[in-house]
């Protein structure tokens, strides 16, 4: 199983970021005509939210590849001492490849009103069907729910920092789109808002 780990986790997180990054970027970008990647780059909060989510994400890389060529001195490092029973690993595996699925899906229903970021230039429709009608933020539940099943199938205290992290800057940054939404649809929002959780559930 630990082979078996060792090449899955870096495999899993690059297609994972091949596909719902840099694949939907590229067939939003064909459609609307400019990137969908409208984080900014400058010294605001908002801007410094951008700056850690993709720290974050360069780092999650970094760990899969040292996990990947040196299992023996990364896997024990900052090991939490848990009971694993073997089946709570397998549970892991399928949370995570159940997380693919659900963001690429959510991701394509939003068609073109996906964005990496809060697009103020572009019109785009308020998303409430689909996986939204159970969430109003999908991807970045599914996104969530990977890092989880990550840390089940490998507790580490550097994958639980993943997932406390990563669900900190997502939480912020659901906040701001929320309050973007609200300005951009107004009374749709608010109901819309009322009728559906953040994460999940009705």
């Amino acid at each position: 199983m630990t082979d078996f780990i060792r090449f899955f986790i870096p495999f899993y997180f690059t297609i994972f970021f091949t596909v719902s990054f840099v694949g939907i970027s590229y067939r939003i970008a064909k459609r609307i005509g400019k990137s969908p990647n409208v984080l900014p780059k400058d010294d605001s909060a908002y801007g410094l939210v951008g700056l850690y989510f993709k720290l974050i994400l360069l780092a999650l890389f970094i760990y899969t590849i040292l996990l990947l060529l040196f299992p023996e001195d990364i896997f024990p490092a900052f090991k939490i001492n848990i009971p694993e029973p073997e089946a709570l690993k397998y549970i892991g595996l399928v949370i995570m490849i159940s997380a693919l699925i659900w963001v690429i899906t959510a991701q394509l229903q939003m068609k073109n009103s996906w964005r990496i970021g809060i697009d103020s230039t572009m019109k785009t429709d308020l998303i409430t069907h689909g996986l939204f009608r159970f969430s109003r933020n999908p991807i970045f539940f599914g996104m969530t729910v990977s890092l989880f099943g990550f840390f089940l199938v490998f507790p580490t205290v550097i994958t639980f920092s993943f997932l406390l992290t990563g669900n900190i800057l997502m939480q912020i940054q659901i906040r701001l789109e929320e309050e973007f939404l609200l300005k951009e649809h107004g009374e749709i929002y608010v109901i819309y808002k009322k009728r559906v959780k953040r994460m999940l559930g009705y």
